[in-house]
Parts: structure tokens; sequence; C-alpha cells
């Protein structure tokens, strides 16, 4: 059931999220406590505001109300996915082609339980990192976790 409502959402929320330039990331359908939790990621370029959650919001929920997906009572939620949120789809690896990201392992790969590198290519079974000045390809496997990596400079870092 939980699948059903999740894929459900997907396919409800598609033609807003189009219409207004943005993209499904995830969602999600579960109890934390008392109370059950419908969510929504969503993103475009440049980022998501809390007027677009809004927005989606409001649309979307007409939407779920006329297909009443879930018998019992639950909070909806439309949100930003965060900025060091995993690549999992296709599209996440696209837009952040020839960016850096952070490389989380099961075991050490190569001595390291965590490497950092720009992704240069990546297909359904590897990935293609610039490490250390190596290209390596990286069986997906293998690795626990991948997210976009950011650094911030302070002051004295301009």
């Amino acid at each position: 059931m939980k699948k059903r409502i999740e894929d459900l959402l997907c396919e409800l929320s598609q033609p807003i999220l189009e219409k207004h330039g943005f993209y499904f990331v995830d969602s999600e359908y579960k109890k934390e406590g008392a109370d059950w939790y419908l969510r929504i990621f969503i993103d475009k370029d440049g980022g998501i505001t809390v007027n677009d959650c809004q927005l989606v919001s409001e649309e979307l929920s007409s939407k779920l109300d006329e297909a009443d997906p879930i018998e019992h009572s639950y909070i909806f939620e439309v949100s930003s996915p965060g900025i060091e949120r995993p690549l999992k789809k296709d599209i996440d690896f696209k837009r952040h082609l020839d960016k850096l990201v952070e490389v989380k392992f099961y075991k050490p790969f190569q001595n390291n339980k965590i490497i950092k590198g720009k992704l240069l290519n990546y297909n359904d079974e590897n990935i293609s990192i610039e490490y250390s000045g190596e290209t390596l390809v990286i069986n997906k496997t293998l690795i626990a976790i991948i997210k976009p990596s950011f650094s911030f400079k302070g002051k004295e870092g301009k």
C-alpha cells in the first residue's frame, strides 16, 4: 500500500510540477509517532522556495482529496530535498556531472571509507569520478551513498 500511495503521489504531481518548471525528487509515506506523513520532495534549477512549496501544496492537495488514496488522516507536506540530498535517480546524476560529490562506501574502497571527487560519468552500473588526479570507475553496488559535496568559505577563505 505504501508504494502504491507514493507512486500515485508522483503521478498526480507530475502535471503540476511540469506546469511550474519543478521536478519530482522523491516521496515518502510513513508513520512518525502517532501521525502519518505523506511528503513530496520537489526541486528546480536554482532551488525551491517556501512559496514554491506552498503553490504545489495547494494545487496537489485538491488532487489528493479527489483521489482519496488514504483511508485515515495524515499530514501532507511539500518540501525541498535539501542541497546535500543523495543522488538516486538518473536526473540527479545528470545535474551533478562535473561537480564535486562525496561517495561513502559500505566497506573501504582503495583504503577509504569516503572519497570526494568530480563526477565525470555514470550509468546503471558504475560512476566515474576524478579523485587525486586519476579517474576512478566505481561499481554502484559498493556505494552506500553518493551526494553533492560543498565547501563553504568563511572570511579567512576570501
